[in-house]
C-alpha cells in the first residue's frame, strides 16, 4: 500500500503536467504573449508558478535552506522582464526539484499538521498542497489560452 506522501506526490505530479506539458511547445515569442486587458503574459506565469514552488518549500514544508526572491509575488504585476525562455524553464525545473525533494521527506503524519502563513491563513500541510496544485493547474490553463488566442 501506498503512504499519503506517495499518494499526494502521484496527485502534485499528474496535475503539473497541464503545466508541463505546454513548455516544450513553446517558442521564444510566446513568452511575451499576453491576453489583454490581463496584464500577465506567459513569461510572467511561468516566473510566477516557480517563485510560488519555491515559496511553498520553504514557508509551507520547512525547506529552510531554500534561496527565493519571489520577483512576481513582490512586483504583484508583470514587468515585462521575464522573455528568456530558457532561463524561465530552468527556473521551473529547478523549482520542481526544490518541492518535490522537501515532499518526498514528509511523514504521513506530516499531512496533517497545522501550517500558519499570511497568506492563507491556517492550513494542513495536505489542504496547503492542495493550494499549489490548484494553483499551477490555474495558471496553466491561463498560458494554454493565451498561447492559442494571442498571435504575436
Amino acid at each position: 500500500m501506498k503512504t499519503k506522501t506517495q499518494l499526494l506526490l502521484e496527485l502534485w505530479l499528474e496535475a503539473r503536467t497541464r503545466f508541463t506539458n505546454q513548455l516544450p511547445n513553446l517558442v521564444e515569442g510566446d513568452v511575451k504573449k499576453q491576453l489583454l486587458p490581463s496584464p500577465n503574459s506567459i513569461g510572467f506565469l511561468i516566473r510566477h508558478i516557480g517563485d510560488v514552488e519555491l515559496l511553498f518549500a520553504k514557508n509551507v514544508f520547512g525547506a529552510k535552506d531554500t534561496k527565493v526572491i519571489a520577483k512576481t509575488v513582490i512586483a504583484q504585476k508583470d514587468t515585462g522582464e521575464w522573455t528568456d525562455l530558457k532561463q524561465l524553464i530552468d527556473y521551473v525545473n529547478h523549482s520542481f526539484e526544490v518541492l518535490k525533494s522537501i515532499v518526498e521527506k514528509q511523514e504521513d503524519s506530516d499531512w496533517e499538521t497545522i501550517i500558519e502563513t499570511k497568506e492563507f491563513g491556517s492550513k494542513t500541510k495536505a489542504e496547503a498542497f492542495g493550494r499549489i496544485i490548484s494553483h499551477t493547474t490555474y495558471h496553466a490553463g491561463q498560458m494554454a489560452i493565451i498561447n492559442k488566442y494571442v498571435v504575436i
